[in-house]
Parts: structure tokens; sequence; C-alpha cells
């Protein structure tokens, strides 16, 4: 009786009397902060589904930075990596290097994007495209035809091609905090707020499959542990990037029940301002590279970022698995194949403190598909860019 009489009495003890005391939730205190902060995520994290969280992380609608991946910025691929925590290997990943276990039908490839250029350069005679749009009009055009025909030929190669849902000129979205700051001017003066980022894309054609693409390397490898992120510690306004207030959007290209929700390949044109002849005109022709860099990584990320939360994760509730995307970008004559292995979004100052995790993209330099088109003849046109684009093509589950 006595044992049980000093159990209870040490139960008692033990047992809380009082509710613990909270910091308010109105006060203008850092632990009242804190406490907000922590009930909001909390309740994020409690959603029921993965359109509600987010909606949830959306809906607060500030000034934010918008981050175009066609950039006119001197040296900005290394800004937005900083910005998307994205380590860059000059390479393509060994998988996509080693040559195919079976030769793929490359001389009917390497027919039809010839078909393609002269039905475009040669055959058509289209409209006169917008001003300083002219041959984006017509490059378009090119991308469209090229990238349907190769699907349709490889189909029989790649079974999730054949089930594959193609669109044209989606739009793709995400948003992001990444930082923190201490607001200048207005009421909120003073008050610290994380950095706001938002990405606007628009590819000319993207891929996407019921099924993930395997990934190029594992989530704890060294380059996703160890890679190098380059800092940048100015203001990114100073980049330039802009601020606008408007409503965040985390998009795809299709809604979040559409059961193609895996992102396969995305195809972009650039602007004719970023022509490699008129940068060395000015001075600056090793920016062509820089910005092609730049230009991957946010439209990767942005996409790769947007499959991820359709599927539940965010922040506080890191990536368990890795997601996979890739790209071909070109301006008609020069094609540049990058791919991106999504590791982490936890990426806000909360977050980011003990996330050893990298994002990866990799990248190859431009390659100049043809060097003319006279009459019904393709000069000079390089059969390894057609290899390059198999092969990316061919990437299956």
């Amino acid at each position: 009786a006595a044992t049980a009489a000093k159990g209870e009495a040490e139960t008692s003890a033990a047992a809380p009397r009082y509710p613990p005391v909270l910091p308010s939730l109105t006060a203008m205190s850092k632990a009242a902060a804190a406490r907000r902060r922590q009930e909001a995520r909390a309740r994020v994290r409690d959603a029921p589904s993965a359109a509600e969280k987010i909606r949830m992380l959306s809906s607060v609608q500030r000034l934010k930075y918008v981050v175009s991946p066609l950039t006119f910025s001197l040296n900005a691929d290394r800004p937005y990596q900083h910005f998307t925590k994205t380590a860059f290997a000059q390479r393509l990943p060994e998988r996509l290097a080693a040559p195919a276990s079976s030769p793929p039908p490359l001389d009917r490839a390497g027919a039809l994007a010839r078909d393609a250029l002269l039905q475009e350069f040669a055959f058509v005679r289209r409209q006169r495209g917008p001003l300083y749009r002219e041959r984006r009009h017509v490059v378009e055009a090119f991308v469209v035809n090229l990238v349907s025909r190769l699907t349709a030929l490889l189909a029989g190669s790649n079974s999730a091609l054949r089930e594959a849902c193609i669109d044209v000129k989606p739009d793709v979205g995400f948003y992001w905090w990444r930082g923190e700051r201490k607001v200048p001017r207005g009421h909120r003066s003073g008050k610290i707020e994380p950095i706001r980022f938002q990405i606007e894309d628009k590819p000319i054609n993207q891929i996407r499959m019921q099924q993930q693409l395997p990934e190029f390397i594992p989530i704890d490898s060294d380059l996703s542990i160890d890679g190098e992120v380059p800092s940048y510690t100015n203001d990114p306004c100073h980049l330039p990037l802009f601020r606008r207030q408007y409503e965040n959007k985390i998009f795809t290209g299709a809604k979040i029940n559409d059961p193609y929700r895996y992102g396969h390949t995305q195809f972009h044109v650039t602007a004719d301002k970023l022509n490699p002849k008129k940068l060395a005109e000015k001075g600056i022709a090793d920016q062509v590279e820089v910005r092609l860099r730049a230009h991957a990584i946010a439209s990767l990320f942005a996409w790769t970022g947007a499959q991820a939360m359709y599927q539940g994760f965010w922040a506080d509730e890191d990536l368990t698995r890795p997601f996979v995307s890739q790209a071909v970008i070109t301006d008609g004559i020069h094609f540049s194949f990058f791919c991106y292995q999504l590791n982490t979004l936890a990426l806000d100052t909360h977050t980011d403190g003990g996330n050893a995790r990298r994002n990866v993209c990799w990248g190859t330099p431009s390659m100049r598909l043809y060097d003319a088109v006279e009459g019904s003849q393709v000069h000079g046109f390089n059969d390894e860019v057609v290899t390059m684009l198999v092969r990316l093509l061919l990437n299956q589950p």
C-alpha cells in the first residue's frame, strides 16, 4: 500500500497541474512571432490534401521578386543558383552520356529533323511575326513540328512516350521563399519577413507522363550534398529583379488531379536578343552560355518544384525521393541540353539551416545543328545534336 501511494504521489507530481505558459498570439515580441509562425506551419502540415497545402502556402500575397528564365542580366547564372540552391555540372548525367543498349533509329531521326527544317525555312511562307520576334515566330513552329515527329518515331522504343501527354505553350509557375529581409518602410517597417520569389515560365512544348523518371544520382550522393552553390549576398533588385504583387502561382501546366503528373522534357526557344552574333558584337559573347544556364535552372526548378508540391512536399515536409526533369533550349540553330534533379524544397531560413541537400543541374554547351539552308539542301547538318535529342527522349521510367 505504501508503494502504491508513493507511485500515485510521483505520478501526480509529474503530471502538469496547469497548462503551459505560451507567448501571446497578438503581442509584438519575437516569441509571439515565433509562435504564430509555428502554428501557421502546423496548420499547413495538418492540411488534408496537397491542393489545400498549396492554397495555404500561397494565400498571403505580398511583394515578391519575379524571376524570369529569359533574362538579359549579366552573369545571372550564379544568383539563380543561389535562389534555387542548385549545383551545376558541365556535363550530362552518366546514365544519359553512356551509349544505349539497343541502337536508336538515328538515321530516321536525322531525316525527320532535316524535313522539319526544310518545311519551316524553305517550303512554308508564314506571315511575318511580331516586331523583334520574327525569327522566334518561325523557330517555335519548327520546334513544335520537330517534337511531334520525334516523339511519334521514338514511341515504339519508349512506351512512356506512347502514353505521354504533350502540352503546347503551357503556363508554368512556382512560388517560394529564400532568405530574409527587413521591411524598410511603410506600416510594417522594421519587421523581418522572408524574401519571396515567383517564376513565370512558358515553354514551347513539354512532355508529361504518368510515371516518374528515375533519379540520375542518389539523393545523398556527393554532388547532392557537397555540390558548389554560389552565395549571392546582394539584394536581388541589383541583378536586377523587380518586385510585383499579384496572385502567387504554383502550377505544372496541368491541374493537380491530372493523371499525367510527372515531367519528362521541356522545349524552350530563346529570345532574339540572345542571338550569339548580337552578343558577340556587344563584346559579351561569354554571356551566351551563362544565360542558357540561368534559363535552364529557373525553368526546370519551377517545373520540378511544382511537381513535388503537387505530391504534398514543401519546405517543412521535404522530399523523400528526388524529382527529375529534362530541357532542350534552342534558337533554331544552336541546341543546349539540360537535366535537373530536385533534391530539396527546404530553402527558407527556418528549414535551410540544417539541410545539406542541394538541387543539381547538368548541362552541355550549345551545339550547332546546321550551317545553312539553301533551296532544298541543309548544309553542315550535325548528327550529334539529333543523337542527344534522341537520348533525352528515350529516357524512361
